[in-house]
Formats: structure tokens, C-alpha cells, sequence
């Protein structure tokens, strides 16, 4: 019995220390060309893992293109980003913002073998790294750097809010009906998102940010962005892939929705039910204060 239950106990284990080093990993702006970046500069905790900015520069400080999501519950996700639809895994996608150059984020294209370099000069790391990923081969690399940031954000679970615990006052309770009619058809689901790409009002040629057709080409796709998840909606401000809805009510307005007096502000109402507090507080998704029985 004893024999057939230990590789049950190490797997475990390597789980728990792939979340351990992806979290380190998360906060370390090691990963970031001039050390000023981290994954946490954009993704706060306290924004839901968003940013509250329209949208973020980068380490060379070329102005960031959309607005940062938040990162709630994204491990259950089929569809990664705003527009991209071949970024389907978080390990994947991990590699755009440490070496993208539309914008440049973190800043390490060309600086592939930096990375390693940084990660393994670091013997409290090198430990990390061979508890996470126990085996012959010990060598720190970028792709078990991506599996364990992988892993930490999947630990990123937020199923707490009031809505989830059936606490609504009667004017939330008002909200969600008017939301369930006039909202649910795009935001559905548990993490209220279809996952689909829409437009909201005619394409048009002349703005920057084209969608989903800078991916496919296609002109039905100009325009086309995914459907946010609104989980902790009400700490992930400004709203819109771009920013530009400063407000919750700025938001709504832009769907154009035929929305009767007061149904509106029942719905925002709704809409802070969404909003987990433990999630924003949880001491295991924070800036870790210790690693390898240290202080950081």
C-alpha cells in the first residue's frame, strides 16, 4: 500500500512547489530586460490581478496597447488575451509579455539565455526549481519557467463573492435579473464570458487597435475582441480592451442596451456582487516574504 501510495505524495509535492516557484516568479522582475518589471507590476492583486491603468508601458516605455485583464479563475480559460486565439495555454502565452515586441513589455527578446542565467545564479532558486520539477535534468530553463508561472496562475481561483454565497440585497437581486436578460447572452457562464469575439458597432479601418483580424485577416474580424470575464469587475477599472470606459456606468452605456430607468444602476449594483475580497487579500497569491526558509 505504502509503495503505491508514495508517487501520489510526490506528485503532489511537485505541484505544490511548481505554485510555490511560479509565484516567486510571478513578483520577480528578473524576467524583465532592466530588472523593472515584473509579471505583478501589471497584474496587482488588488486590481483583480489587473492593473488600474488604461493600459501599461513597457521596460523601454513604448505605451502599452490594451488594457491588462485580471487573472481570476484564467486557468479554466480556452481563449488567453483580447485577440489572439492561438494563445489556448498559459505556458504558451507566458512567453509574449517576457519576449513580445508588439508592444515590448517585459523587454527580453534577443535575451533568451539571460533568463537561466539570472534564475540559476541563485542557489535558493536552483533548490526551487529541483523540488518543482524533480528529475535528472536540473537545468533551469524559460520552458519550466512558463510551466510554473503556468501553475501558480491556475492557483488563481476566485469562487468567494457574494454572488457565489447567495447574499444579494434586493436591489443586486433586481440587477442580476436585469443582467441574466439584457447581459447573459455574452456574459455567461461562471466567469460570465462566452469566450467569444465580438464587435460592439460597425468596423472601421482607421483606428490602431483592429482585433482579432491583425491575427486572421479576415475583414468579418475587424474590431472583434473577446468577451471579458467580470469576475472582481468593480476593482478592475478602466473598462474596455483599450481603457477607455473609466466607469462601470461608462461601460454599459457603450453597449448601446435599451436599458429602462434604473435598471442600470441595479445592474452595477449586481455588478460589485462580483467582487471576492479573500481573493484580493489571500496572503498565498501575494508578494512571497520568504523562499528556501529565508527572508526575501
Amino acid at each position: 500500500m505504502a509503495l503505491t501510495a508514495a508517487p501520489q505524495v510526490l506528485a503532489q509535492s511537485g505541484h505544490d512547489a511548481r505554485i510555490a516557484l511560479g509565484r516567486r516568479l510571478f513578483y520577480d522582475a528578473d524576467l524583465s530586460r532592466d530588472g523593472t518589471m515584473s509579471c505583478a507590476t501589471c497584474h496587482e492583486q488588488r486590481h483583480g490581478f489587473g492593473d488600474g491603468n488604461r493600459a501599461h508601458p513597457g521596460v523601454t516605455d513604448e505605451p502599452g496597447r490594451r488594457n491588462v485583464p485580471g487573472l481570476a479563475n484564467v486557468g479554466g480559460f480556452s481563449r488567453l488575451t483580447w485577440a489572439d486565439p492561438r494563445q489556448t495555454t498559459l505556458e504558451k502565452q507566458a512567453a509574449v509579455p517576457v519576449f513580445g515586441t508588439h508592444p515590448v513589455e517585459m523587454g527580453m527578446a534577443g535575451m533568451q539565455a539571460e533568463i537561466p542565467k539570472r534564475l540559476g545564479a541563485d542557489p535558493c532558486y536552483r533548490q526551487m526549481f529541483a523540488a518543482a520539477f524533480p528529475g535528472r535534468d536540473q537545468t533551469v530553463n524559460f520552458a519550466k519557467v512558463a510551466r510554473a508561472l503556468a501553475s501558480f496562475e491556475r492557483s488563481l481561483t476566485s469562487r468567494d463573492a457574494p454572488f457565489d454565497r447567495r447574499t444579494l440585497s434586493p436591489e443586486a437581486s433586481a440587477g442580476w435579473a436585469a443582467f441574466r436578460q439584457s447581459c447573459a447572452s455574452c456574459h455567461k457562464g461562471a466567469d460570465f464570458t462566452d469566450m467569444a469575439y465580438h464587435r460592439l458597432g460597425p468596423p472601421t479601418q482607421n483606428t490602431p487597435d483592429q482585433g482579432l483580424y491583425e491575427v486572421t485577416g479576415k475583414q468579418a474580424d475587424r474590431g472583434r475582441i473577446r468577451t471579458p470575464s467580470l469576475r472582481n469587475v468593480a476593482v478592475t477599472d478602466p473598462y474596455w480592451h483599450d481603457g477607455s470606459a473609466p466607469t462601470l456606468h461608462d461601460a454599459i452605456m457603450r453597449h448601446g442596451l435599451p436599458l429602462p430607468a434604473g435598471r442600470e444602476s441595479a445592474i452595477i449594483v449586481f455588478l460589485n456582487m462580483l467582487t471576492d475580497d479573500k481573493f484580493l487579500t489571500n496572503p498565498a497569491f501575494s508578494l512571497p516574504q520568504t523562499a528556501c526558509d529565508k527572508n526575501l
